[in-house]
């Protein structure tokens, strides 16, 4: 049973600073990409970031470019999204995925969700 469990969401003032980890378990954790992604309040889900299965290659929406960072621990089985100069908009709750295969868009295992409030 594949499982993925988000920490480190809190409550920051806008310009701060947080770190989102996603910790994995179930099947080989390096074979997999995966991804943050976020929903704010009344509005759809959207992509944020991603990672290939080495930690290779990124991705990031436009609105984060050069403000998060993905990054990725295979031996710790753990995924992470630093965040930066963070704004009132980044507010929402961010969720991990894993991917299908080791570089994709189809993610098929979902986390909890981990709130994220940014205060002005």
């Amino acid at each position: 049973q594949v499982q993925l469990i988000e920490s480190g969401g809190g409550l920051v003032q806008a310009g701060g600073s947080l770190r989102l980890s996603c910790a994995a378990s179930g099947r080989t954790f390096s074979n997999y990409a995966m991804g943050w992604f976020r929903q704010a309040p009344g509005k759809e889900r959207e992509f944020v970031a991603a990672i290939n299965w080495t930690g290779g290659t990124t991705y990031n929406t436009r609105s984060v470019k050069g403000r998060f960072t993905i990054s990725r621990d295979n031996a710790k089985k753990t995924v992470y999204l630093q965040m930066n100069s963070l704004k009132p908009e980044d507010t929402a709750v961010y969720y991990c995925a894993q991917g299908t295969t080791g570089w994709t868009n189809d993610y098929d295992v979902w986390g909890q969700g981990t709130q994220v409030t940014v205060s002005s």
